[in-house]
């Protein structure tokens, strides 16, 4: 419910909000350490937000919503996934390019099965399986453009 009425309070103010912590607590009968982690658990730079967060005073929270074109967000993809991603952040930044149109339902299921343990334990050693993923998932994504 945190999460669905932060993103509301986004799309209402163009991407942008600033709210004291404390103020959204109590909106929701919760601590403030709730609104916390629901902001750093969902509200990722894999996931397009800049979180600023200022300690005091209730606790003043900015999110902003990063927008990109399409090739700057494929080339902010490319650098965000590195040298190496497990399957769960995987999972993220495929959702992410699917949310942006950049990859189709389609493409994006197909990613994650060929990316998945299930395909590559048979393959390589479980401590370079996230070495492995990285480079296929960049490279399959540009494949796709």
């Amino acid at each position: 419910m945190i999460e669905s009425i932060i993103n509301e309070m986004l799309k209402e103010n163009g991407g942008f909000i600033e709210f004291k912590r404390n103020d959204i607590a109590l909106k929701f009968g919760c601590v403030p350490s709730q609104i916390n982690y629901v902001i750093t658990s969902r509200f990722t730079p894999e996931k397009g937000y800049i979180v600023e967060s200022r300690r005091g005073g209730g606790g003043c929270i900015k999110i902003q919503q990063i927008r990109f074109d399409k090739t700057s967000y494929v080339m902010h993809f490319i650098n965000a996934v590195g040298d190496s991603i497990d399957y769960n952040t995987t999972k993220v930044f495929l959702a992410n390019l699917y949310n942006n149109d950049i990859v189709n339902e389609r493409e994006m299921r197909m990613i994650l099965n060929i990316m998945s343990d299930n395909v590559l334990k048979d393959i390589i050693a479980s401590e370079k399986r996230d070495a492995l993923r990285s480079v296929i998932l960049k490279n399959a994504v540009l494949a796709l453009l």
